[in-house]
């Protein structure tokens, strides 16, 4: 195995980790989705970072912020709904991307790519993936009951709109860091599917975190051992092992 696989899989690890312990929240919440329209928000910033050759999560990070800058704004301004005002700005992003992405970079930029991995990439990636995890774990019971019940939530001394604020930051952070192995279209499946499959084979609250987290390392893992042996993109890989681990998990669903 060389040291650039290596890499990756310590990159690839600890973000679909993340990825899937998030998730699982996510998924609580009925925002399993959420991911997709944020991941098509990084694209022109992934082209820029592309184009002029700098990190691509920091070009992703930037433009994300940017975008949510601007649904704020636009939230502001109209009467529309929330999800309304995100397909308007993400499918504006996506036409915009494509208009200055090089075609040679293309591919990179929808699917990801592990291949180019500095040590210090690594480093910053794992920092910043310890830092998501315990931040979430702080916020995590705190969510959980307002998802149940806002008011119960209120009267506990919740503060609901930091706890929103923070979750939405996490949310935003662990896309930015997914789009650099899975690209920018399939940011939604690698948060998702991994607390699918926790669902299927938990039966509370602790192995359905646990499960959620695990899954989603493991099939990171696995897609990127395929790329090195295949060296078909590591992007689909991944999402491709994190949907045959779901299908498995259908035969391991708990007795009623």
């Amino acid at each position: 195995m060389t040291a650039q696989i290596f890499l990756a899989l310590i990159l690839g690890g600890s973000i679909g980790a993340v990825a899937g312990y998030l998730g699982s929240l996510m998924l609580s919440k009925r925002m399993a989705l959420m991911g997709g329209a944020l991941g098509h928000l990084t694209l022109p910033g992934v082209a820029l970072a592309l184009l002029y050759d700098f990190d691509v999560s920091l070009g992703a990070s930037l433009f994300l912020a940017f975008g949510v800058l601007i649904i704020w704004f636009l939230e502001q301004k109209t009467k529309l709904h929330l999800e309304a005002l995100t397909a308007v700005v993400f499918s504006a992003s996506l036409a915009t991307a494509f208009l200055f992405l090089p075609e040679e970079e293309t591919d990179i930029a929808l699917l990801g790519d592990v291949s180019q991995i500095s040590s210090n990439t690594v480093l910053i990636t794992v920092v910043i993936v310890l830092g998501l995890f315990f931040t979430v774990k702080s916020i995590y019971s705190d969510m959980i009951l307002a998802s149940i019940s806002p008011d119960l939530a209120q009267t506990s001394g919740i503060n609901l709109k930091l706890s929103n604020s923070i979750y939405l930051i996490c949310i935003a952070v662990t896309v930015a860091l997914g789009v650099r192995i899975v690209g920018g279209l399939m940011t939604a499946a690698l948060l998702a599917i991994p607390a699918c499959t926790a669902k299927n084979i938990s039966t509370n609250l602790s192995q359905y975190i646990i499960a959620s987290t695990v899954a989603g390392s493991l099939a990171c893992v696995l897609g990127i051992i395929i790329y090195a042996i295949t060296d078909i993109p590591a992007g689909p890989l991944i999402i491709i092992s994190s949907a045959i681990l779901f299908l498995i998990s259908l035969f391991k669903l708990p007795a009623k």
